[in-house]
C-alpha cells in the first residue's frame, strides 16, 4: 500500500533499537524523511546509516528526554533540518524496576514517569505549533496493554502508561479542529533483540529450548494472549505506519492494541 508520506517528516523517540527502530524504518521504506532520537550516540548512528539505506533523508540526535533542553534540541534540529514537522510518535520509555507498591519507592515512580509521561507532554508541546502551522499533524503514542490491565509486579509502569492512555485521549478532543490526530498504539510482549536476548539467556539459565522458555514465560506471565505467541516489531510498526498515513484520516482518539487477544475489556 502506498500511504503517500513521501513528502512527510517524523520525529520518532526512542528510535535506535527495538520497536522504535522498526517503526522509523517502516516510515522510512514509505518515503518519509525521519529524525530519529535516543540516550546513546552509537546506537543512534548506526541505526541511522541503516535507515539511510532505505533512500530517506534521515537525522540522529542525541538526546535524554529527561531534560528539556534536550527536547528542544531535538525539536529545534528537526525542524531546522526538514523544515515541517508532520508526524511524532512518541516512543522512547521505560518499564522500570519490578517488585511491589509497598517496596517500590516514590523516587522510582518519579523518574519512570518522567520519561514515559512527562517527556511526552514536553516534546508534543513544543511539536504541535509546527503542526497548527502545517494545517496537518500525527502524533501516535506508544502505550502498553498495561495501560488497560495492569500487572501488580509492574504497578508504576501501568500507571504511567494508563496516564499516557487519557492524555492521548484527551488531546485528540482538544486538537482535532487543527487537523492533528492523536491515537495510541498499545503492543504486548513484543520480540524485540532484547526481549529476544533476555530469552537466550533465561533459556540457558534453565537448561531448556529457547522455544520452551517463550512458551513457559507466557504461561506464567502473559496467559492471556490468546495467539499463544509474542509479537513482531513489523506487527507493531505497520499500524503505526498506517496512522501516521491519511489513510488513517478518520481515526481520531483510538487506542490499537498489538496484544494477540490480552486485553480482556471491550
Amino acid at each position: 500500500m502506498d500511504l503517500q508520506l513521501n513528502d512527510k517528516h517524523a520525529i520518532v523517540t526512542g528510535g535506535s533499537k527495538g520497536i522504535g527502530k522498526g517503526i522509523a524504518m517502516s516510515l522510512a521504506n514509505e518515503g518519509c524523511n525521519v529524525s530519529i532520537c535516543a540516550r546513546t550516540q552509537d546506537e543512534l548512528e548506526a541505526t541511522a546509516d541503516e535507515l539511510r539505506d532505505t533512500g530517506s533523508d534521515i537525522l540522529a540526535v542525541q538526546a535524554d528526554l529527561t531534560k528539556e533542553e534536550d527536547i528542544e534540541r531535538v525539536v529545534n534540529k528537526a525542524s531546522d533540518t526538514f523544515g515541517s514537522i508532520d508526524i511524532l510518535v512518541n516512543n522512547a520509555g521505560t518499564i522500570g524496576q519490578s517488585g511491589t507498591f509497598e517496596g517500590t519507592p516514590l523516587d522510582e515512580w518519579r523518574s519512570l514517569f518522567e520519561l514515559n509521561l512527562f517527556a511526552v507532554v514536553s516534546i508534543t508541546q513544543k511539536v504541535i505549533p509546527h503542526m497548527k502551522e502545517n494545517g496537518w499533524g500525527r502524533i501516535i503514542n506508544i502505550s502498553s496493554e498495561n495501560g488497560a490491565q495492569p500487572y501488580p509486579d509492574m504497578i508504576h509502569y501501568s500507571a504511567s502508561k494508563g496516564a499516557l492512555d487519557n492524555l492521548s485521549k484527551a488531546l485528540s478532543k482538544q486538537y482535532a479542529s487543527d487537523n492533528i490526530l492523536v491515537n495510541t498504539v498499545s503492543p504486548a510482549f513484543i520480540m524485540t533483540p532484547l526481549v529476544s536476548d533476555m530469552m537466550d539467556q533465561a533459556a540457558d539459565e534453565q537448561g531448556i529450548s529457547k522455544v520452551k522458555m517463550i512458551e513457559e514465560f507466557l504461561q506464567k506471565n502473559r496467559p492471556h494472549i490468546e495467539l499463544e505467541r509474542p509479537g513482531t516489531i513489523e506487527e507493531v510498526s505497520s499500524i503505526v505506519t498506517f496512522l501516521a498515513s491519511d489513510k488513517a484520516s478518520f481515526i481520531n482518539g483510538s487506542n490499537y492494541r498489538v496484544d494477540g487477544g490480552s486485553v480482556a475489556s471491550v
